[in-house]
């Protein structure tokens, strides 16, 4: 009897504490440089990683390049696979390091633009723009090398890495996921 005139007080204990935590969903992260971006999201983008910007490559069965280098045993390559996959993996990131600095610097103009109370509308859409532009370079340059490195690889490849990185269904076309073979 007694854990059902306590049930309630707890029920209500709880969803007072679910309801301030989802009140303030950003608490803490005014602390932060940039406050859009985490300090992990900061060394991602400086370091070129993908950070989830190909995922519609890699779950449609487009490996990027950098985790073919990572399976490249496993995934049976040839010597002549392994040279051209490391070459799409050095300019992919010679491509994307300084895209994701440029955008780590535009994220901090407009934090700054905030933050000193500058901001005009017109500041804001010309930042907003150019951050835009970046992202979608960004964007663009790793789904690019995934198309390319998939190009590089055999069916049974193609499903190999499908099957190592955990994926169910690489991809609508083929068991591989990549309909189109070079």
């Amino acid at each position: 009897m007694k854990c059902l005139l306590l049930l309630p007080t707890f029920l209500l204990l709880t969803s007072n504490a679910a309801s301030a935590q989802s009140s303030q969903p950003y608490a803490g992260l005014e602390g932060r440089s940039i406050k859009t971006l985490s300090q992990q999201q900061v060394d991602d983008l400086r370091a070129g990683r993908g950070m989830g910007l190909a995922l519609a490559a890699e779950l449609n069965g487009y490996p990027g390049p950098s985790h073919v280098l990572e399976l490249g045993d496993r995934l049976d390559l040839t010597a002549d696979q392994r040279v051209e996959v490391r070459r799409l993996f050095d300019a992919m990131k010679q491509e994307t390091v300084p895209l994701g600095s440029k955008l780590v610097d535009q994220e901090r103009a407009l934090e700054d633009l905030f933050s000193s109370r500058a901001v005009t509308s017109e500041s804001l859409k010309t930042s907003i723009a150019a951050i835009a532009a970046t992202q979608g370079k960004l964007r663009e340059s790793h789904l690019k090398y995934h198309l390319a490195t998939a190009a590089l690889l055999a069916p049974g490849q193609m499903q190999r890495y499908a099957e190592l990185r955990g994926y169910q269904n690489p991809g609508p076309d083929t068991p591989a996921g990549h309909k189109h073979h070079h």
